[in-house]
C-alpha cells in the first residue's frame, strides 16, 4: 500500500513537472508584458557610418515633415484632441536634442580655387533655402536652416575645389552657431579661412568669438583675434568686428596677466 501512495505522489509531481515545462507563461519562460528581449539590428552590408548618419538626418526631415502635415490636417477637420497631440509630439521633436554623428567638413584636400558651375547652383540654392528660413538669427525656421545646411556641406563634399568651398563653410558655421553645435561651427570656420587664407568672410573672428565666449578657450580666442586683425580687419565691411576684437584682445591680455 504504503508503494503505491508513493509511485502516486511521484507521478502527480512528474507530471506537474512536465506541465509547468510546456507552459508558455511559466517560470523558465515568463517575461513582463510589454517588455520583449532587445534585438539591436545590424547595419545593411556596406553601410558606411557617413550613410547612416544621413539617413538619420534625412529620416528626421521626414518625421518633422509628415507631423507638420498631420497638424494641418487636423487643424482643417476640427479634431482638436488629435490636433493637440501632434503638436505636443511636433514641439518635443523640435526641441530634443538632434546629434550630428559626422562632425566638422569632410576630410580631404580641399583648396578654394576654381569656379564650377554646378557648385555655384548648389551654392546659390543654398543661400536662398537660408534665406527663406527667415532674416532675424535666433528666430529663424530651423527645418529649413538644416536642409541649406545639407546643401552647404554637400557642396563641400561634391566640389572639394571650387571656389564657393570657403562661402559654403562659412554659412555652414553661422547655421551651426545658431543651433548651438558649436565644436562643429569652429570647425567650419576654421575651415573656410584653411581653405581660403584670404575669405572675404570674417571666419577668423567668428571663430575667434566661438572659442572666447562659447567654449571658453581664451588663450586660443586671443592667438584667433590677434590673426583677424592682421588679416581680416583690412575689410572695412568688417568694422564692428575689429572694433570688438580690438577690446577682447586687451581684456584678455589682462586677463592673463592677472592670472599669471
Amino acid at each position: 500500500m504504503a508503494r503505491i501512495v508513493y509511485a502516486t505522489v511521484l507521478i502527480t509531481l512528474l507530471a506537474g513537472f512536465l506541465v509547468g515545462c510546456q507552459d508558455p507563461y511559466g517560470p523558465s519562460s515568463r517575461r513582463l508584458e510589454g517588455s520583449p528581449r532587445e534585438s539591436i539590428p545590424f547595419a545593411p552590408p556596406g553601410a558606411s557610418e557617413t550613410d547612416l548618419a544621413e539617413k538619420v538626418a534625412v529620416s528626421r526631415q521626414t518625421y518633422q515633415q509628415d507631423l507638420e502635415y498631420l497638424v494641418g490636417y487636423y487643424t482643417r477637420t476640427g479634431n482638436n484632441m488629435k490636433l493637440e497631440w501632434a503638436r505636443r509630439e511636433l514641439s518635443a521633436l523640435k526641441t530634443m536634442p538632434k546629434y550630428r554623428y559626422i562632425l566638422g567638413p569632410t576630410p580631404g584636400e580641399y583648396k578654394a580655387a576654381t569656379p564650377i558651375p554646378a557648385a555655384d547652383d548648389l551654392f546659390f540654392s543654398a543661400d536662398a533655402m537660408e534665406k527663406s528660413a527667415g532674416l532675424v538669427i535666433g528666430l529663424r525656421d530651423e527645418s529649413k536652416l538644416r536642409l541649406a545646411l545639407q546643401k552647404y556641406e554637400q557642396l563641400i563634399k561634391d566640389y572639394p575645389s571650387s571656389d564657393k568651398i570657403d562661402d559654403a563653410a562659412y554659412r555652414a558655421g553661422v547655421i551651426l552657431e545658431e543651433l548651438n553645435d558649436f565644436m562643429v561651427a569652429l570647425d567650419y570656420f576654421k575651415s573656410a579661412f584653411t581653405w581660403d587664407p584670404d575669405t572675404i568672410h570674417p571666419a577668423r573672428f567668428k571663430a575667434a568669438h566661438v572659442l572666447d565666449k562659447q567654449l571658453h578657450r581664451y588663450a586660443d580666442a586671443l592667438v584667433l583675434y590677434q590673426e583677424a586683425l592682421k588679416i581680416e580687419a583690412r575689410y572695412d565691411r568688417h568694422r564692428q568686428w575689429k572694433e570688438f576684437a580690438e577690446q577682447r584682445v586687451r581684456e584678455l591680455q589682462k586677463l592673463d596677466e592677472d592670472q599669471n
